[in-house]
Parts: C-alpha cells; sequence; structure tokens
C-alpha cells in the first residue's frame, strides 16, 4: 500500500481490508503511515468493515473473521465491498458479450454490475435467477421505454436467498429446459481443490444446472474469492472457460489458474481486449 491522503474512503477500505486478510492482523498506526490518514480516519474505516462482518476489531487494530463455509452474506452487505473491482471486471467481461448472444447471468453483486454495462447491448436474450439483475434490464426499459435492440430479459422462478437469487426445483427446471451462448457466473469462493463453492445447498444445485446449460462458462470474481471455500462446490475448475478477475489476485493464484482453466481476464490489462 502507498501513502495517499486523497485516496476515497471505499478504497482505503479496500486496501485495509486487502491488508487485514493478507497479514493475518494489522495495527492502527501502521495504517497511519501506509495510508497517510490520521487515527480517526483508520477508526472510521476499521469500524465501517466490521459492522460489514469482513474483519474484527481489537485492541489498537484489526485480525479477520473466520467465516463459517455456511455463512451466506445478504446483497446489501456484500454489495459494498471491492466495488472498484467489481466496476472493472463487469466494464471486461461485456466486453466478452456479443450483439443478438443469449446468454445467463447468475445471482451476485459482481453479475449485478455486469448487468448495467450491458444495457446498450443490442438484441440480448437474458436468462437470469437474479431478482437484482432482472430489475436492472426492467428499470432501464421502464425510464426509456420501449426501444429497439432492447434485451429480452426470462427471470427464472424459485425461492428466494439471502443473496437475492431465485433457486430450488422451480429453478432448477426452468434452466433445464434452456440453451445459452454464455454463463456469466458470481461466486462465493473459488480454489484449486473445492473448485466453485457456495454456502447455500439449493443455489449449489441451481448453479449447477446453469454451468450445464451453457456453452461457455465466464466466472466473474473479484481476488478476494480466491481461496474462499463454501459448503457445497457445484462445479470444477476445469469447466470453466474463462475467470474475469481484477489486478489484486496475486501472481501465484494466476499461474495456478492459468493451468486449470483456458483462459484468464485480469481487468484493465491488454488481455481483457480479447474476443471470446
Amino acid at each position: 500500500m502507498s501513502e495517499n491522503q486523497n485516496l476515497l474512503a471505499e478504497q482505503r477500505r479496500s486496501l485495509i481490508l486487502d491488508e487485514v486478510r493478507r497479514r493475518g492482523g494489522v495495527r492502527v498506526n501502521e495504517l497511519t503511515r501506509k495510508l497517510g490518514v490520521s487515527d480517526m480516519t483508520v477508526r472510521r474505516d476499521l469500524d465501517a468493515l466490521a459492522r460489514q462482518g469482513v474483519l474484527e476489531k481489537v485492541h489498537g487494530g484489526a485480525v479477520p473473521v473466520a467465516e463459517a463455509s455456511t455463512h451466506e452474506p445478504g446483497f446489501e452487505a456484500k454489495s459494498g465491498l471491492e466495488l472498484t473491482a467489481k466496476e472493472d471486471i463487469a466494464r471486461a467481461a461485456a466486453k466478452l458479450v456479443a450483439p443478438g448472444a443469449a446468454i445467463a447471468l447468475s445471482g451476485g453483486t459482481t453479475t449485478f454490475a455486469l448487468a448495467h454495462q450491458l444495457l446498450d447491448v443490442p438484441d440480448l436474450t437474458v436468462v437470469t435467477n437474479s431478482v437484482r439483475v432482472a430489475d436492472v434490464f426492467h428499470a432501464a426499459q421502464r425510464t426509456s421505454g420501449p426501444r429497439q435492440g432492447a434485451a429480452t430479459v426470462v427471470l427464472t422462478g424459485g425461492v428466494r436467498t439471502p443473496s437475492d437469487s431465485l433457486v430450488g426445483p422451480v429453478a432448477d427446471q426452468a434452466i433445464a429446459a434452456l440453451h445459452f451462448d454464455v454463463l456469466f457466473l458470481g461466486v462465493h469462493g473459488i480454489s484449486v481443490e473445492a473448485g466453485l463453492s457456495t454456502p447455500n445447498l439449493a443455489e449449489a444445485e441451481t448453479n449447477r444446472r446453469l454451468v450445464q446449460s451453457a456453452r461457455r462458462v465466464v466466472v466473474v470474481a473479484d481476488h478476494t474469492k480466491w481461496g474462499k471455500v463454501g459448503l457445497s462446490s457445484f462445479a470444477s475448475l476445469e469447466r470453466i472457460d474463462t475467470l474475469v478477475t481484477d489486478a489484486g489476485l496475486p501472481d501465484e493464484a494466476r499461474g495456478v489458474v492459468t493451468e486449470h482453466l483456458r483462459r484468464l481476464v485480469v481487468a484493465g490489462e491488454p488481455e481483457d481486449d480479447a474476443d471470446i
């Protein structure tokens, strides 16, 4: 981390969280030196991160929170994390979408960001089990009115999860009858051993159906998802065609990813200009 008094709160908090996770804990006085801000600013940032449940404040600093494999944060809790990375990933992933394609977007805050980037891509058919993603397209149509080339959105039924995804037998049956060119998949965790995983058993089965119905699978996940494991695995790394992530993914992890996946796209780097 470099000293910068002009860092936005979001950027500072992302840097703080990365440092806590990397080192297993950090002191307030260390953060003030590294970030070039006051003790009070750092303590406010730690308070905000503690309220989000992503770290635990201790005397003089903070330590990471050890998540249970069954813990599933709600959409609002997740939406405040890694905002810049998610926007970068969304822009890079949007370049992989061709006009007229039939695509699927799973639930998640990164696919939610991607949906905003796809509003001007003409003639898309979008299958989603995310209430939030469907709302992005529906809100755009309500605002601008009917327009030629607007996306056709298919929202599956199902039972709503804390992350506002629709899962269960109804969703599974609807997805099984469909076929799409590309699936853009948000994940709770990704690792070599567990592959793609989620803390929600029903969501794991619905994600499994999404993967089975897709010709290509693109995972959109920021670097904090690497090494995280949820209760239920639903796909191996070999089933993924492309991982779109941010520049925070460590070099060691990049090497592992390229051994198992066909393609790695790091947002902001030259590779994200290639066609899918």
